[in-house]
Order: structure tokens, then C-alpha cells, then sequence
């Protein structure tokens, strides 16, 4: 069995400047239209939930990359976070590009300031 990890840390002040200075066209860049339609349901704390979505995508990345053909393959927007029923975070790969995971287990935290995210993805054999 293959089990591959990242982590990822980001200051929400970042993501809330780069939002700010690209509005929309910075966010649809990074995230699904459906990753944005929950962000922005969160109102006065919408950044912590664009940041952690952040981080979560670049834990990924980090969790995965070994594992591609071509690093280069994949983008944000092949990879979105949303959350299930019970509000516990998950993995939605877009397309076909990431092949021979069995399962990817995700934890996301954030406060003022931060956002980190946590990934085990588990190959296939």
C-alpha cells in the first residue's frame, strides 16, 4: 500500500489581498464555481473559507505530484473542496487526470488569521 501526505499553511490576509486586488478573475482562477458559491455564503468570514480551500489545494498537490505523469497536468480547478451533508470536508477530483487513488482523507482548520489543511491520499496498488 502507497500512502502520501501534505500539509499546507497560509496567512488569510494573503488570499483577502489577492482576492481584493484580482476580484473574480483571481478567484476564478483557483476555485470552482461552486467552491465560490460557499465562500461567499460565509459572508464576514468568507476569506478564512477561500484560504483553507487554498491550503487544502496546495496539500494536495503536495500529496499527489509524485504520483502524476506530469506534475504539470493538473490545475486549481481540477481539484475542489466542498463539504458533505454532515459539513465534514471532501475531495472532488474534475476530469480524469488524477488515476490510482483509493481514498483521500482531508482536514481542514482556520482561525483569524491562518488556514491549514491536511491530506492522506492512499494508492492503489
Amino acid at each position: 500500500m502507497n500512502i502520501t501526505c501534505g500539509t499546507d499553511i497560509i496567512e488569510i490576509n494573503r488570499i483577502q489581498k489577492m482576492m481584493k486586488d484580482t476580484g473574480s478573475q483571481g478567484a476564478n482562477k483557483i476555485y470552482t464555481k461552486n467552491e465560490i458559491e460557499y465562500c461567499e455564503s460565509k459572508h464576514n468570514v468568507k476569506y478564512q473559507h477561500y484560504a483553507v480551500r487554498f491550503a487544502a489545494k496546495e496539500a494536495i498537490f503536495k500529496a499527489i505530484s509524485n504520483n502524476l505523469e506530469n506534475k504539470f497536468d493538473i490545475s486549481w480547478k481540477d481539484v475542489e473542496i466542498l463539504n458533505d451533508k454532515n459539513g465534514r470536508p471532501k475531495v472532488n477530483f474534475i476530469g480524469s487526470k488524477v488515476k490510482g487513488i483509493k481514498s483521500i482523507e482531508i482536514s481542514l482548520s482556520h482561525c483569524k488569521e491562518y488556514a491549514v489543511a491536511n491530506v492522506v491520499a492512499v494508492w492503489e496498488e
